[in-house]
């Protein structure tokens, strides 16, 4: 756990959360499903004049309403709460009723005007003999409102079928303008700046359009759990509000930077200066973008002013960037791990050196002789597994773990900030893709069994999040790293299967058969990995 005394702001409490609930009314039509939407009032105290789905706050009435409410066998007591206050909602907001009469059939239009939609519900429906339409309505999904707004809310996105011969009218206070729109349209129209729409609105419609039908969505949902849950973080993008679930690449890095939630950290790649994550972790990227590299090589500083830095992978033999890393720690430099010996990883560690009045030792493992060429290195000390650096002053300290990671590269190590539960893994996890796995340097089990040490490191250090050499910080280390481990051995699945359809096929023939999920482009590089497999798979059948 990062400690509070590292976070770089103040932190202060998010605003508390109501319970609320949505519900996307869907029907199919000859061109796809359609979802029914509205537009909030402009003078509403949240996303005012967006368009949206009918739903809101939870009323107590709503939990008092469950015997006038269907019920699906495993739908739960607050699943049916806000089953019941979407249904309430739905037609208060747009004269939608939900609701079934003694022969089974969905309220007609008859029963809908002969009610008032600002009179207690439930007792009208009691009163008329309807019974409110609970068990057909699932759970698609369940967001909580950003941590950065004053306003949040606790809101299952429920999904159901709008019933035949209802037509939707809008109360024109709250809501306006209810129409049917295509999932596709709707963000077409929003990116034309036409069709406002918030965050959680604009992801559930991206997931929506994926769907061939109604039946098709209703049938994912029909396990009573949500297809998934989020609360969103904000960052800052071109000085901009950017805003993303835990699936995005910068989740990660804004828990880190902003765990309360505050819109303060920038999310933009940039070279000429040093990103603080912590008071005492700084990020600096290399100018070194491309396929391999993504924005470029993180070259990370540890340390304060008060007991000197040490800088993790100096990155390429890259004169503007040495200097930058020599400015952002005022030349107090004690030492230089490199975590392995790639040419985007170490070869700056020479001239960083050699800029330093007290030249700091650069540590890490010498390459070996499976290395290629250019990824030649000897360090000046050769670290040992578990070895402890400690920067030190008065109360401070900062203690990075050493763990040995063979497999991207033979002399491959992750190092573990102790105190903060930070692990900065290198090439061996990476933010966005799988890393390379390229024999005989790069070894297949043994990156597997890396894995396997770096999900004990995490237990054993309460490791939060993932420092990589190549894009965002992750968060969520111990799943992060199980699902690449998951990902690695279903990829290998796939090319035992290739190798099976096609015994005395090429990499080539293989890479098209294990890899076809992925652009064309990059078969040249999935083939060394391929290689890497099948390396795995030919020992593991010869020992067999």
């Amino acid at each position: 756990m990062v400690r509070p005394t590292e976070l770089l702001y103040p932190q202060r409490e998010p605003a508390p959360t109501r319970p609320a609930a949505t519900v996307l009314l869907l029907r199919d039509t000859e061109a796809g499903i359609e979802v029914l939407m509205t537009r909030r009032s402009m003078t509403a105290s949240f996303a005012p004049g967006a368009h949206v789905f009918p739903g809101g706050c939870i009323d107590p009435a709503d939990a008092a309403a469950h015997a006038l409410s269907t019920r699906r066998a495993g739908q739960s007591e607050l699943q049916l709460t806000q089953a019941i206050a979407a249904i309430r909602e739905s037609f208060e907001e747009l004269g939608v009723l939900l609701a079934r009469r003694a022969d089974a059939g969905f309220a007609t239009a008859q029963d809908i005007a002969a009610m008032d939609r600002s009179a207690p519900f439930a007792a009208q429906c009691q009163e008329r003999g309807l019974t409110l339409a609970g068990a057909d309505l699932f759970m698609l999904a369940h967001w909580v409102t950003d941590r950065d707004l004053p306003r949040r809310f606790d809101v299952p996105f429920l999904v159901g079928r709008m019933p035949d011969g209802q037509t939707p009218v809008a109360d024109e206070t709250e809501q306006f303008e209810p129409s049917w729109v295509r999932p596709a349209d709707a963000l077409a129209r929003h990116a034309a700046g036409t069709f406002f729409m918030i965050f959680p609105t604009l992801r559930t419609l991206e997931r929506l359009q994926r769907y061939a039908s109604v039946d098709v969505v209703l049938a994912a949902c029909a396990h009573d759990k949500p297809l998934w849950i989020s609360c969103p973080r904000a960052g800052l993008l071109g000085g901009q509000d950017a805003r993303y679930m835990e699936i995005d690449a910068p989740y990660g890095e804004l828990a880190l930077t902003s765990p309360d939630g505050q819109l303060v950290h920038s999310l933009d790649w940039q070279y000429e200066r040093a990103v603080p994550l912590l008071k005492n972790v700084m990020r600096l990227t290399a100018p070194n973008p491309g396929v391999m590299t993504g924005p470029g090589t993180n070259s990370y500083i540890v340390g304060t002013l008060a007991t000197g830095y040490i800088v993790i992978d100096p990155g390429p033999d890259d004169a503007e960037h040495v200097k930058r890393l020599l400015e952002a720690t005022g030349g107090r430099i004690e030492a230089i791990v490199c975590t392995h010996s790639h040419p985007d990883h170490s070869p700056g560690a020479r001239p960083l050196q050699a800029l330093c009045i007290h030249r700091p030792p650069i540590l890490g493992l010498p390459s070996a002789p499976t290395a290629r060429a250019d990824s030649h290195f000897i360090p000046d000390r050769v670290l040992l597994n578990k070895e402890l650096l400690t920067l030190n002053c008065y109360a401070q300290k900062h203690t990075l773990a050493i763990i040995f990671t063979p497999g991207h590269a033979a002399n491959h190590l992750c190092l573990v900030l102790v105190e903060d539960g930070l692990l900065f893994s290198g090439d061996h996890v990476l933010n966005g893709s799988t890393t390379l796995i390229n024999p005989p340097d790069g070894d297949m089990t043994a990156y597997l069994d890396s894995l396997d040490r770096l999900s004990t490191a995490c237990n054993a250090h309460e490791i939060d999040f993932i420092l990589p050499a190549h894009g965002h910080v992750l968060h969520d280390a111990p799943q992060a790293i199980a699902q690449l481990k998951a990902h690695r051995l279903a990829r290998e699945a796939k090319v035992a299967a290739a190798m099976r359809a096609q015994p005395q096929g090429s990499l080539d023939d293989w890479v098209a058969l294990a890899y076809l999920d992925t652009d064309p482009r990059l078969w040249p590089i999935a083939r060394r990995s391929l290689q890497a497999h099948a390396d795995r798979i030919n020992c593991q059948n010869r020992v067999t």
